[in-house]
């Protein structure tokens, strides 16, 4: 038997039996998704690849719970492609596609839009009054993004953060301030998933003076020494406020305007507190020591000069200013150099060595001391150009003026005597004044 015809007989039978088989069904796969990132609140086409002509259903997350988002048919080549919104809210932008039974969790990218930030306030404020003020925060396409922003100061060079706010809906948080002070202000408003971060530029807000600041001659010489302004005055007038002397003024006043040998101890003094308008036009918190048998006729005084609103440049107390070798007290050249208004001071007068002055009793007043000088043995002290030069508010040379007739109502006797208006002395009511050996006559600061 020949092989080769039977062979070639085989080869035709098998090749037929292949080619009549039916084709193998392709395994099913998982959807394939992918999006292009969008803002939100707009929608996204969301890319479908599944088998051709498959049914693929969409769903989406809503509250912890799957809702349907639609249905699209692939294509012959397998591909669709779905409108699918986007959130603010990335737990809401998880979507699942479920194809032949298969499913693909997905996460729609969501893009954060630029926005911008604004603060707004009046340029202007009168010190103690609150103002409005407003912060604005809105997207590039002017839609209002709710959320935190927090509104800061710029203090001793630094940015200090205030208060955190609520934007609403509409993009606007409102709150109200009380700056005592000249401030700038900002905003910051931190990203969100959907809102990128922004800062404002800054507001400068201006704070005026309450009242009339004081006009002194241009020619008029500027105190030698300066001093911090004491703090802003708070409460209504000038809510005057006297107790003993605490503890820490004790330490500071003890080898300085107070020391051993003095004729008046810690339990015959008092500390007042008292507001006073200064020489800006603001409200001040001043506080100054005195003889408990006079402080309250003191406190009158310098009450009825606020509510005539007579200023006074600065109230420290003296102790302030150090020990002095000349005076054997605080530093009273000091203090009137910086046009300081103090009381107690246990010292020799200004220019007379071993001469105690009616400070050391508690008992003396100097107001206003650089605009009202005081001739002591050496010359005037503290300014030589004042003596020739009166003001209606801050310096007196006749007994008409309103400050000396305001003490002389509280029984405070102004000591002029041609060579020292700063100088009143408290006389108890029914009291007598002090008397100082050697003082009769000559005035004795």
């Amino acid at each position: 038997m020949r092989l080769g015809p039977l062979l070639a007989s085989l080869s035709v039978v098998l090749a037929g039996t292949l080619l009549s088989a039916p084709p193998v069904a392709a395994e099913p796969s998982a959807p394939v998704l992918s999006a292009a990132a969008s803002y939100a609140d707009r929608a996204t086409a969301l890319s479908i690849t599944a088998a051709p002509e498959t049914l693929v259903s969409v769903e989406r997350t809503l509250d912890g719970a799957w809702v349907p988002a639609g249905a699209v048919t692939t294509d012959a080549e397998g591909h669709a492609t779905l409108a699918v919104a986007v959130s603010r809210l990335p737990e809401r932008n998880a979507v699942r596609a479920t194809a032949a039974g298969l499913t693909t969790p997905y996460q729609l990218p969501l893009r954060a839009i630029a926005t911008w930030t604004r603060v707004i306030g009046p340029a202007t404020v009168v010190d103690e009054r609150t103002i409005p003020l407003a912060v604005v925060r809105r997207t590039s396409e002017g839609v209002g993004v709710p959320g935190p922003v927090v509104l800061q100061r710029l203090v001793s060079g630094a940015w200090r953060s205030v208060q955190t706010l609520r934007v609403d809906t509409t993009g606007v948080a409102r709150t109200r301030t009380q700056p005592r002070d000249d401030s700038r202000w900002r905003a910051v408003s931190p990203a969100q998933a959907w809102a990128a971060s922004s800062v404002s530029p800054q507001v400068a807000i201006d704070n005026l003076p309450p009242g009339r600041a004081v006009m002194l001659p241009r020619s008029a010489p500027a105190p030698r020494r300066t001093l911090p302004a004491q703090a802003r005055a708070t409460g209504a007038g000038a809510r005057p406020v006297i107790t003993k002397i605490p503890d820490g003024v004790w330490r500071s006043m003890v080898g300085r305007s107070w020391h051993r040998g003095c004729p008046v101890g810690r339990s015959g003094l008092r500390l007042l507190r008292i507001n006073y308008w200064d020489y800006s036009g603001y409200r001040r918190r001043g506080e100054l020591v005195a003889a408990a048998s006079v402080v309250r006729q003191m406190s009158g005084a310098l009450k009825d000069m606020y509510d005539a609103r007579l200023p006074i440049r600065s109230m420290y107390r003296v102790d302030r200013f150090g020990w002095s070798g000349r005076v054997q007290g605080a530093d009273d050249y000091a203090s009137m150099a910086a046009g300081n208004t103090s009381a107690f001071n246990c010292r020799w007068v200004v220019g007379r060595p071993g001469v105690r002055s009616p400070h050391a009793y508690g008992r003396a007043l100097d107001v206003n001391t650089w605009e009202n000088p005081y001739r002591s043995s050496q010359g005037w002290v503290p300014n030589a150009w004042w003596p020739a030069h009166s003001d209606p508010r801050v310096a007196w040379r006749t007994s008409s003026h309103p400050v000396v007739r305001i003490m002389n109502r509280h029984g405070l006797r102004w000591t002029y005597r041609v060579s020292d208006s700063q100088h009143f002395d408290a006389v108890p009511r029914g009291g007598r004044p002090i008397v100082v050996p050697g003082c009769e006559v000559v005035v004795c600061h």
